[in-house]
């Protein structure tokens, strides 16, 4: 097996995953993800390039991806619903947060009663529930991005649903720090030393602004050199090499690809007059990208992972949706945002991926000093890997019933 080789496997065994959710009504990146499922379930394309050389095609896919998010927040709309969104955001935010810890904290020494822990609650569960319900406060784009547009959805739902998820992210690494820290306050003072403050408050800022600065740095780029394009095929040369340089820049610096790449698209919609172009041009490449992301992101499946800690992640995604449907409801009633919103924006925020693996292997230090670690770390990635089997139709069931899709499609 080579790489090559590997990546025609995805597109082709991806080409037909897809065909067949369509024929069940079913979005296509999960007939992406299952068909993906079943080529790690047969070892079909070996591990050491799944985890490897393919991480490659998750870079450049996460950066396109954060870039058309970025491109749908013009400042037009964020004048005239930016408090709407970002009371919608801190609610489901808070809403996840909170439910996550509750039920994980409670529960989980009714799952693993088997193990041996500290007597005190407060000291074995509590402080690792904190850090899993900080990091599961993430809502991944790209499952959403793509459903967006495979169904053409636009209106309303679509605009605040993609605006709550790009400032979501944002928030979530700064709830991830408070969250570290509070579980190392709780745990005990021996933990919080100067190393421990770095990692958890001052890499979470540098990422969040290296990320801004890269971003408007390389979207004034675009909007420079765009007048060199005299066609749309070297519009999409331009676009796409500037995309994959702030991807490259971004793990350069080691800081966020999604949020840099999100800025980047961000800058372009509002600095460019007439920016369509700039955008229209992934219409002829994004399928391309989709078929192997998803795919590819099914082939990390691992039976073993979902064996460990299959009931915990359970608790995990319940508290989490629960808590994002709950939050983003309440967030809508309380801006008089519309009964579309109110009823169906919390459906299309399940998503989560990128983000939050990232997040839980930062935390992974704290996971491993304590006595559940390693089944916590597995329940997140176990939680992941369902997420992304059931957020798709979720997204595409609250598009439709909002009407911003074809009900043919």
């Amino acid at each position: 097996m080579n790489l090559v080789f590997a990546v025609g496997i995805l597109l082709v065994v991806g080409f037909f995953g897809g065909i067949i959710a369509r024929k069940i009504k079913l979005p296509t990146i999960s007939g992406y993800i299952i068909i993906g499922m079943f080529l790690s379930l047969f070892n079909i394309i070996p591990k050491y390039l799944i985890e490897g050389s393919l991480n490659i095609i998750v870079e450049v896919s996460l950066g396109i991806i954060g870039y058309l998010v970025g491109g749908t927040l013009n400042f037009g709309m964020l004048k005239r619903f930016g408090k709407q969104i970002v009371l919608i955001t801190s609610t489901q935010l808070l809403g996840a947060w909170i439910l996550v810890t509750a039920i994980v904290s409670l529960l989980t020494p009714f799952l693993i009663r088997s193990m041996t822990f500290q007597e005190n609650f407060y000291l074995t569960f509590l402080p690792p529930a904190i850090i899993i319900c900080a990091i599961s406060c993430a809502t991944a784009p790209a499952a959403t991005i793509a459903v967006i547009r495979e169904y053409k959805s636009s209106g309303p739902l679509t605009n605040t649903l993609l605006a709550v998820i790009a400032l979501d992210d944002a928030l979530c690494v700064i709830a991830f720090a408070l969250g570290l820290n509070m579980a190392q306050i709780i745990a005990g003072s021996e933990n919080l030393n100067y190393s421990a403050w770095y990692h958890a408050v001052i890499i979470p800022i540098m990422d969040i602004s290296g990320s801004v600065l890269l971003g408007i740095l390389m979207g004034f780029s675009i909007a420079y050199l765009i007048r060199f394009a005299d066609n749309k095929k070297r519009v999409l040369v331009l676009i796409a090499g500037i995309i994959m340089l702030c991807t490259g820049m971004a793990k350069i610096f080691n800081i966020s690809v999604i949020l840099s790449n999100m800025i980047m698209g961000f800058v372009v919609t509002n600095k460019i007059k007439l920016n369509e172009d700039a955008f229209e041009v992934i219409d002829e490449i994004d399928e391309v990208i989709f078929a192997i992301f998803f795919t590819l992101a099914g082939a990390h499946f691992d039976l073993g992972v979902i064996k460990e800690a299959g009931l915990l992640s359970l608790l995990i995604i319940v508290g989490r949706c629960s808590g994002k449907y709950i939050g983003a409801r309440m967030g809508a009633t309380i801006s008089h945002s519309s009964t579309v919103i109110k009823k169906y924006l919390g459906l299309g925020l399940m998503p989560k991926a990128g983000v939050t693996v990232g997040l839980a292997l930062l935390a992974k230090p704290y996971f491993d000093s304590s006595g559940i670690g390693n089944i916590m770390l597995s329940a997140i990635l176990t939680s992941v890997i369902i997420n992304e089997l059931i957020a798709p139709p979720l997204t595409r069931y609250a598009l439709l019933k909002a009407g911003e899709i074809n009900p043919e499609n």
